[in-house]
């Protein structure tokens, strides 16, 4: 099948601003799609831009409301408890009536949402789930406890030499969709970062045709929707942006396939985890935190190198680099006794990060790009990145 490119950024501003508030599938013409890539066609393929309507004015999130969070988990464990009625405590019911119930517990494990207006909170929660996350009494056992973690949950750093038909070009682009795909649906920054370890640490294990690498894909950030968004796309949203190039049945088994190479280990520490540790232990600006949020997922796009590091080692590394931009600072010393990280340490790291920095603007895959120039993030994609590094 013909690969599909993305159509002009006019074209596909006025589709997606067509869209009413709330309504779940989109429209004919409106599809953010991939298509099946072929060798020849993804070398030369120009991705359009992504839409700004997600654009708006960055505010500072106030401080974490104990009370109204209590209150929401409350909410939500009632609301788990009222689901999980079953036919044993339903022997009251008629036959017919158990057949609803059947018919509605079906379509629960098939992966739809509960209402298919609510979207996942904006990114603006992420400042929250820092302060959640980076409580100062323990934020060492945290800290120790995710580096642990991100040795058994990293990918093979070489797996793509032992892919037949796949090329890491064809991966970029894949991902650069899927960045495209979570600002359609307004999907958490964390929801990307775990679709992207799902899809590598399965290709580590797995050898895919390049007709199914958007399938892999999109059962990847179907996953990590259903983990971390509070209300998760629904199935047929996810088919709907492939251009329909799959069933509901192939999107579902993939799914099961991918958890199960996976062993069901979906609790991953990315790189935003560490960074936002780091950056709740030693306070920055705003924007420089945008910044390194701005380097860290340009490291998505590439395997070769940034596979080789640790997430931690790639959150260190962006941070020292944004800072290092613009404050002309790099690695604090707390940082350092914190992580046990130094700067020698980071220097490879730091170094590959910057040649991206550098060639941001000249790739042809430019959703990041286009994400990162909304005021949202202070624009920080505008930035001109520094000419050298102060390292040996």
């Amino acid at each position: 099948m013909a690969s599909r490119t993305f159509g002009p950024r006019s074209s596909r501003q006025e589709n997606i601003a067509g869209r009413p508030e709330g309504q779940g599938v989109l429209k004919p013409g409106q599809r953010t799609v991939l298509s099946v890539l072929s060798e020849n066609e993804q070398r030369t393929r120009l991705i359009g831009q992504v839409s700004s309507k997600y654009e708006q004015t960055f505010h500072d999130a106030p401080a974490c409301d104990v009370t109204s969070f209590a209150s929401t988990v409350v909410g939500h464990l009632a609301e788990s408890v009222t689901l999980q009625f079953t036919k044993e405590s339903a022997s009251f019911l008629l036959p017919s009536e158990l057949q609803i119930l059947d018919d509605a517990v079906h379509e629960v494990g098939a992966g739809s949402c509960m209402d298919s207006s609510m979207y996942s909170l904006p990114d603006e929660e992420i400042y929250t789930l820092e302060d959640v996350m980076c409580v100062s009494e323990y934020a060492e056992d945290i800290h120790r406890h995710l580096r642990e973690c991100e040795i058994k949950y990293r990918p093979n750093p070489s797996y793509m030499k032992k892919q037949p038909d796949i090329t890491s070009s064809m991966r970029v682009i894949l991902v650069d969709w899927l960045v495209e795909v979570s600002e359609e649906y307004k999907l958490c920054s964390e929801t990307l970062y775990l679709a992207v370890n799902y899809l590598d640490r399965f290709l580590s294990c797995m050898s895919v045709l390049r007709g199914k690498l958007q399938l892999v894909g999109t059962a990847a950030i179907l996953l990590a929707s259903k983990y971390e968004e509070v209300y998760p796309p629904e199935l047929d949203e996810f088919i709907y942006i492939t251009d329909d190039t799959y069933s509901k049945k192939q999107l579902l088994r993939m799914e099961q396939h991918l958890l199960r190479v996976l062993a069901f280990d979906m609790t991953a520490p990315t790189i935003q985890q560490f960074l936002l540790q780091y950056t709740s232990k030693e306070q920055v600006c705003t924007r420089t935190v945008n910044l390194a949020l701005y380097l860290s997922e340009l490291s998505l796009l590439e395997v070769d190198p940034f596979a080789q590091f640790l997430p931690s080692k790639t959150a260190a590394a962006a941070f020292c680099l944004a800072n290092y931009t613009l404050n002309k600072s790099l690695w604090p010393e707390s940082l350092y006794v914190f992580t046990g990280y130094s700067l020698a340490v980071l220097g490879p790291c730091m170094k590959e990060l910057h040649k991206l920095h550098r060639g941001a603007s000249s790739r042809p895959q430019q959703a990041i790009q286009e994400k990162y120039k909304s005021a949202r993030y202070n624009q920080v994609s505008l930035l001109h990145p520094v000419l050298s590094l102060p390292l040996p």
